[in-house]
């Protein structure tokens, strides 16, 4: 069974970025993280929908001007 919630080794290893790298980007906001207590936690989901919008070309939806 997959797991939904990651932590940031597992994160890392999916990323193929250091430990480090993905502490940072989660300190700035930059990944969508959550925080248990003092550790890092990743919804699978978010990752993958993040990879998807790190794609060229792509555009984040509250960036299109639509809506509201």
């Amino acid at each position: 069974m997959r797991e939904d919630i990651l932590t940031i080794k597992e994160v890392a290893e999916y990323l193929k970025v250091t430990e480090r790298t993905l502490y940072r980007l989660a300190q700035e906001g930059k990944i969508p993280a959550f925080k248990v207590g003092a550790s890092w936690r990743f919804k699978r989901a978010d990752i993958d929908a993040w990879i998807e919008a790190q794609k060229p070309g792509k555009v984040p939806p509250s960036d299109t001007g639509e809506g509201a």
